[in-house]
């Protein structure tokens, strides 16, 4: 039960996050290109998610905080994939079938990228 109660408050956290870095990429980042600030979003935590298991693993954590709080919770609200989808269709209904394409190959692209970096940055910096 009290890793219910870790995820919900990660969730809101992170959900919290996610509008806040979204208001502001979109207000003043991306104003123009509303979907950008969605792949950011999504390459950062991914990206923090490689790094927090790299940096946890192996030390004296626990196991339910960082998993449930942290990276279910926090960092799974944080990033979107039902966000990513959405912005996917509207730019294919606009016809804009290319450039939903580059942003479908690079987000998945990115984002494994990115997480893949996360967990082995120590081993880079070393």
């Amino acid at each position: 039960m009290i890793n219910f109660f870790l995820v919900a408050a990660g969730g809101a956290i992170g959900a919290s996050l996610r509008f806040s870095f979204g208001h502001f990429f979109k207000s003043y980042i991306f104003p123009n290109h509303y979907f950008l600030s969605t792949l950011f979003i999504n390459i950062l935590g991914s990206f923090l998610i490689g790094w927090i298991i790299s940096i946890t693993q192996g030390k004296n954590f626990s196991d339910d905080l960082i998993k449930y709080f942290i990276i279910i919770g926090i960092l799974g609200s944080f990033t979107t994939f039902s966000t990513f989808s959405i912005e996917a269709v509207e730019l294919i209904v606009a016809k804009r079938a290319f450039l939903a394409s580059i942003y479908i190959l690079s987000s998945f692209i990115l984002c494994i990228s990115f997480t893949f970096l996360g967990l082995n940055i120590n081993k880079f910096i070393s």
